[in-house]
C-alpha cells in the first residue's frame, strides 16, 4: 500500500473508532450533565490544542512538510487551545463563558477543515511520513477533536431551541464537591 493509501485509512479508521467510542461512552455521559458542564468538559479536551505547535518544530516533523500546512496548523491549534482555556476560566462569568464556547469551536473547527484543505493541496497524503512524531495527530486525536466540535454546535443549538430551567440554573460543581 502507498503512503497516501495508509494515510487516508488510517484518518478514516480514526474517525470510525472515535464515533464507536464516543457513542458508546462520551455522548451517554455528556448528555446526562448539565450543559455548561458538557462544554466545560469539551473545552478542557481543546485547550491541549497548544500541543499542535509541534508542526511548527524542525526534528520533530520534517523539514519537507509543507509550511502553508504547517504554520497554519500550528498557529491555529495554538489559538483555539488559548480561547479554550480562557472557556474554562470564565465559566462562572456565564455570557464570556458562552461567547468564549463559541469562538473556540468556530476558531477550532475552521481551523481543523483548513488543515485539511491545506494538507490535500500541498500533497500531504503522499508525504505522511514528514509528519515524523507528529504523524499521530491527525490520525488520533483531530478525529476527535471534530466529533467534539460537532457535538459542541450540536448542544449549542438544541439548548437554544429548547432550553430548560434545570439546563439554565444548575450550579456548577466546584473541584471540592466533585470529591
Amino acid at each position: 500500500m502507498s503512503p497516501s493509501t495508509i494515510f487516508t485509512l488510517q484518518l478514516v479508521l480514526g474517525y470510525v473508532a472515535w464515533l464507536l467510542c464516543f457513542r458508546a461512552y462520551i455522548w451517554p455521559w455528556l448528555r446526562s450533565i448539565p450543559r455548561i458542564d458538557a462544554h466545560r468538559a469539551i473545552a478542557t479536551l481543546h485547550s491541549f490544542r497548544f500541543f499542535g505547535l509541534v508542526f511548527a518544530v524542525p526534528g520533530v516533523v520534517g523539514l519537507h512538510l509543507p509550511g502553508s500546512f504547517a504554520s497554519f496548523a500550528a498557529y491555529a491549534d495554538l489559538a483555539t487551545g488559548a480561547l479554550a482555556m480562557l472557556a474554562l476560566f470564565t465559566a462562572r462569568i456565564r455570557p464570556v463563558f458562552w461567547s468564549l464556547v463559541v469562538a473556540f469551536n468556530a476558531v477550532g473547527m475552521a481551523d481543523l477543515l483548513l488543515d485539511y484543505f491545506h494538507a490535500i493541496r500541498a500533497g500531504l497524503p503522499t508525504m505522511a511520513g514528514e509528519l515524523g512524531a507528529a504523524y499521530a495527530i491527525p490520525i488520533i486525536y483531530v478525529p476527535l477533536l471534530m466529533i467534539t466540535h460537532v457535538t459542541a454546535f450540536y448542544l449549542m443549538m438544541r439548548s437554544a431551541a429548547n432550553p430548560t430551567r434545570a439546563e439554565t440554573r444548575a450550579p456548577m460543581q466546584t473541584a471540592d464537591q466533585m470529591h
